[in-house]
């Protein structure tokens, strides 16, 4: 679809369920990374994966990255296709996202889960840290090749047909070859400056997270992750009252990937165990000045 000018591409399983469930995927990602549980999660809900802007099929124009824009845009994408309340679940950088479309548009939100999310926390790997240092942009090009990348993915190919693959190392070679294209990594460079520098994470939603408490919230982490440290999990699940913490064992930072199946359970179990909406009656204002006070 076309929103603002710029095309938004995005799939979509199961439209007509009653209930709608929106999946956002991390930087450098796209909606391919929910390929393995998008159908099963089809079957008893309408639901829709986005490439943000910037990533994937979507445009890729010199505007705004925040995570503001971003969340106001998802406003807008679910206007369009007449959805008026969704389950986020966002990944990553994504998790960042389905944070602050919860916190600027909460009325659209029936329930937040966060999968390895961003925002939680100073600490990230060295490598995101390392491209996020000033000037880096430049050296990028030499660092992700097109020529390389190709021949990187007719190697992967090859043997992923002789049954040969790593779920894991799949998605970090996809996210990889995203970035041979020169649009991609201005995207790509803009988007997580916005939420990185040299020092770590410059984006930390705790002190609005009791805001979460409002609605039903699941948090899931891979034990193994190496990108965000599940203590991020951990600390969020004590700052959200009922929130539900999910730490799968011997999975990384993709579990949706490295083991759908696991992921997929612990998400239905979550959906068909929780009502969608508020849990309070409670309006904002009293909320906030409650948990000032």
């Amino acid at each position: 679809m076309s929103i603002h000018g710029h095309a938004v591409g995005y799939r979509r399983v199961g439209e007509g369920n009653a209930e709608a469930v929106l999946l956002l995927h991390g930087l450098a990602g796209s909606s391919k990374t929910w390929d393995a549980v998008i159908h099963t999660l089809g079957t008893t809900h309408d639901v829709i994966a986005p490439d943000l802007l910037g990533h994937g099929e979507s445009a890729k124009p010199m505007g705004d990255y925040s995570l503001g824009a971003f969340a106001s845009g998802l406003r807008d994408f679910l206007a369009v296709l007449d959805v008026s309340s969704v389950t986020i679940v966002g990944h990553s950088f994504g998790g960042g996202v389905a944070m602050q479309l919860a916190y600027q548009h909460p009325h659209v939100v029936d329930r937040l889960v966060l999968v390895g999310s961003g925002g939680l926390g100073r600490e990230v790997s060295w490598l995101l840290r390392m491209l996020s240092l000033p000037g880096f942009e430049y050296v990028m090009p030499f660092g992700f090749p097109k020529p390389m990348v190709e021949a990187g993915t007719s190697v992967g190919r090859f043997f992923g047909r002789r049954g040969l693959r790593s779920q894991k190392l799949g998605e970090m070679w996809r996210a990889y070859s995203s970035l041979a294209g020169a649009s991609n990594r201005t995207a790509f460079v803009r988007t997580m400056r916005g939420v990185i520098e040299p020092g770590g994470q410059t984006v930390d939603a705790r002190d609005r997270l009791y805001l979460a408490a409002r609605v039903p919230t699941l948090i899931v982490w891979g034990d193994r992750d190496a990108i965000i440290p599940v203590e991020h999990g951990q600390r969020a699940h004590e700052l959200i009252e009922s929130s539900r913490l999910e730490i799968i064992e011997g999975l990384g930072h993709f579990p949706h990937v490295e083991d759908p199946d696991r992921f997929v359970a612990v998400l239905t179990g979550f959906l068909d165990t929780t009502t969608a909406g508020p849990i309070g009656p409670e309006p904002l204002r009293d909320v906030i000045l409650g948990h000032i006070s």
